[in-house]
């Protein structure tokens, strides 16, 4: 008689963090503010020539000869700042797709900014996701970054998601999905931008350092390079506006800081997507980052 051996098979499964996305944040800033046309909020900057809007969804493409840009109608003072973006998928080396802050058209060369930037990517490699923050000065030869880099529990390409940023007086949040990854508080007035800013987005080519420091180029075999852009959303204090109007909060308890749950989640997506931290990179000068 012969004997059954039953056949042991290992299916390989993905880590549970990549099965599930991070624990709740308990709170939804996106959910309290209203969606604006691009039009109600926004302009063309650049490149007229790569830039539609059907149905109120605003697309913006990179070939070979130009990319695009936008910028809100009026500078803030704080707020919160989000749009929901679809990135292109497949060879996207060289190429950044943007949301971000801004004055660098009022103060060149001494300016202040806060970026969420796409860097592109290779065949079958996850987008970058990096944040930014620089402070009176990033266009001076004295480049000083504040860059914190994550990968992205989802595929950015598939799907339209949201990416926001709280600026107010005491601290920057960037939130995806309404989860906190980054916060970035004030610890003194040199360190943090206090100027008003304008809100800009934008698809370009950054070879010389988008891709793995610059090593992997923009490939206009693959062209157009196309982002995507819908359910923008401003809630702020314009420069202008009266001193009665107050600053928005990312927490639901309606001052600075995060909730518990807040803190949370951002500790999770921190310990498991987290690529890069400027304050924990031993080849910087930290004399230059006070903060870290």
């Amino acid at each position: 008689m012969a004997l059954f051996v039953p056949l042991l098979v290992i299916f390989w499964l993905p880590s549970s963090n990549y099965a599930q996305g991070p624990p709740s944040p308990g709170y939804y800033p996106s959910s309290r503010i209203g969606s604006i046309g691009f039009n109600q909020g926004f302009r063309n900057l650049w490149g007229p020539q790569h830039q539609h809007i059907d149905q109120g969804t605003l697309t913006l493409w990179l070939d070979r000869n130009s990319g695009s840009g936008f910028k809100s109608l009026s500078p803030y003072s704080s707020g919160y700042f989000g749009a929901a973006i679809k990135l292109h998928p497949g060879y996207t080396a060289g190429v950044i797709t943007s949301f971000y802050l801004s004055n660098s058209e009022d103060h060149p060369g001494n300016h202040d900014e806060i970026d969420i930037e796409f860097l592109g990517t290779t065949q079958n490699k996850p987008y970058i996701l990096q944040t930014n923050v620089y402070i009176r000065g990033s266009g001076d030869g004295k480049i000083i970054g504040r860059e914190m880099k994550f990968r992205l529990w989802f595929d950015p390409t598939r799907d339209f998601h949201n990416y926001a940023m709280l600026w107010n007086p005491s601290e920057i949040i960037f939130f995806v999905d309404d989860v906190p990854i980054r916060r970035y508080p004030r610890k003194s007035d040199a360190t943090f931008p206090l100027r008003p800013m304008w809100v800009y987005g934008s698809i370009w080519d950054a070879s010389s350092w988008a891709t793995e420091n610059g090593k992997h180029k923009a490939n206009y075999r693959y062209q157009p390079f196309i982002g995507k852009y819908n359910n923008f959303k401003i809630a702020g204090c314009k420069a202008n506006s009266a001193t009665s109007c107050h600053p928005t909060t990312g927490s639901p308890y309606g001052s600075s800081g995060l909730s518990h749950q807040q803190y949370d989640a951002m500790g999770w997506v921190q310990r498991n997507y987290k690529v890069y931290d400027y304050c924990q990179d031993s080849k910087r000068d930290h004399k230059l980052t006070p903060e870290c």
